[in-house]
């Protein structure tokens, strides 16, 4: 079998288990909400006790503006598809 049906054939597996949890969880009335949502409300914890950080991360509690956030997630991102991009590319090449 070519590489180009095994693609196609595992595109195809991952489209129809994302849209089949989809409408599943659609039909059954799930809610969709990110972990962004429910982790502020469970972070403090159910006690009342205080949320005490263990690290302050890189750049301690300066907060960082919307831009600079926006271009860290972009870099990351471009970082994530050049690696994805060389290992597909290098795969292609070695069927040649």
């Amino acid at each position: 079998m070519e590489n180009k049906y095994i693609y196609i054939i595992g595109f195809g597996i991952i489209a129809a288990l994302v849209i089949g949890t989809l409408a599943y969880g659609a039909a059954n009335g799930f809610d969709f909400g990110g972990s962004d949502d429910s982790g502020g409300e469970i972070a403090p914890g159910e006690d009342g006790d205080e949320y005490e950080p263990w690290w302050n991360g890189i750049f301690g509690d300066y907060e960082l503006p919307g831009e600079t956030e926006s271009l860290l997630f972009a870099v990351q991102a471009a970082i994530g598809a050049i690696i994805i991009g060389y290992f597909i590319g290098r795969s292609q090449n070695r069927g040649a």
